[in-house]
């Protein structure tokens, strides 16, 4: 019979090993959040102000947009519209998870709500389509996540005065490297690639057209909407098949 504390080291295994999928994104978080900290003290915030946006704004691409924006003077009202604008294609990551979340309490919702990004985006899509919908691990895996990201920015507020440019040192890889591995992880068939590779080639034909705030949220449309269309007519054409056959073995 297991005992106490082998039952709480099981159960403590058990969560941990829930957490995996995170180990992707943290490890992509820590250097970008590092390469934020160092450009967010270079262009003038304090390390506190600097901790406290990565607590709260929580959004790679827009942190370091603002950061830029911060250098140039840019006026803070425009700077809050602007990253508003490039932060709205969450509205169509939590309408797509939503109805894996109706068991959920409304705090659960808006705390995993809260700390939702691209990449755990996409960790949780692969989670809640296999079934693993409980809120607990969810939670966790953002918290794991939003952690790495805000101790990447404390080391990089740190190492702020000693580095003034850290494009030497390719940090900005670690994104699209972190995005390609959680890719590959979702596709899996023929039809995830082909949207897989709709998405990037309207994401980057919108870019080259000089819809930069847009490219990623109209690919995202373009590409979900024209493989929703194939897997149905994909499934519409197995009905009539399935129907021609019964009718002639009758």
């Amino acid at each position: 019979m297991m005992n106490m504390p082998e039952f709480g080291l099981a159960r403590i295994k058990t969560f941990a090993k829930k957490l995996t999928p995170a180990l992707p994104v943290m490890m992509g978080y820590l250097p970008v959040g590092f390469a934020y900290g160092v450009l967010a003290v270079n262009a003038g915030l304090t390390t506190g102000e600097t901790i406290i946006m990565s607590l709260i704004v929580y959004a790679g691409s827009s942190q370091l947009m603002a950061v830029g924006f911060f250098a140039l003077g840019i006026n803070p009202l425009s700077i809050i519209l602007t990253t508003l604008v490039v932060n709205l294609r969450h509205l169509l990551m939590s309408a797509s998870l939503s109805p894996h979340m109706k068991h959920w309490r409304k705090f659960e919702v808006a705390g995993f709500c809260f700390e939702l990004t691209d990449e755990t985006f996409a960790v949780h899509s692969l989670r809640f389509t296999g079934g693993e919908t409980a809120a607990p691990p969810a939670m966790a895996i953002n918290l794991v996540c939003h952690s790495a990201w805000v101790a990447g920015s404390l080391l990089g507020a740190l190492a702020g005065n000693l580095i003034s440019d850290v494009r030497p040192f390719a940090l900005d890889y670690a994104l699209p490297a972190m995005f390609i591995a959680l890719l590959t992880l979702q596709v899996r068939s023929r039809l995830h690639v082909w949207v897989a590779a709709l998405g990037g080639a309207a994401s980057l034909a919108l870019w080259g057209a000089g819809l930069t705030q847009w490219n990623v949220i109209l690919a995202t449309v373009i590409g979900a909407t024209m493989g929703a269309a194939v897997e149905t007519w994909h499934k519409k054409k197995g009905e009539t098949r399935s129907a021609a056959g019964a009718g002639a073995e009758s």
